[in-house]
């Protein structure tokens, strides 16, 4: 199975539109990523609506930063770009009468909830600002601003 890696394909897209002068295309963020700038402009939709960046048509347009990197959280990113389900793994009732399945069942379904609510807790205390400043303490002299 292949992972949703849109994620952090936008968290990339984000720290460089935060790190660039002036707007970014989506031709440009699309080669960036190896991809379509179709697919690029239909996940940004959502960053867009979610009021974390911004497009501007014509010569010189692009998508640029709309938010405060503090203000947004890896969370709020995975919900903008419509992220999935955080696991893929789930119960199966396909024999909902079996009491093997039904405490199978009972145990998955605990220890992925409680999963779930870690990894979302520790999504939610991540900004897109922190991302940033390990970003520039790593590479800050690099990079033009």
């Amino acid at each position: 199975m292949r992972n949703d890696g849109r994620l952090s394909r936008m968290l990339h897209v984000l720290i460089h539109l935060a790190r660039h002068d002036g707007p970014m295309t989506s031709e440009t963020i699309a080669r960036m990523l190896d991809t379509n700038p179709v697919l690029i402009r239909r996940t940004m939709s959502g960053l867009r609506e979610a009021g974390y960046v911004r497009s501007e048509k014509g010569h010189g347009g692009g998508w640029a930063i709309a938010t405060d990197l503090n203000a947004v959280t890896l969370l709020d990113v995975h919900r903008a770009v419509g992220g999935p389900r955080l696991f893929a793994i789930g119960v199966e009732n396909a024999n909902p009468g079996c009491q093997v399945a039904s405490v199978v069942n009972e145990a998955l379904d605990s220890a992925l909830q409680e999963a779930e609510q870690l990894l979302i807790a520790r999504l939610r205390s991540i900004s897109l600002a922190e991302l940033a400043r390990t970003f520039d303490a790593r590479c800050g002299d690099l990079v033009p601003r």
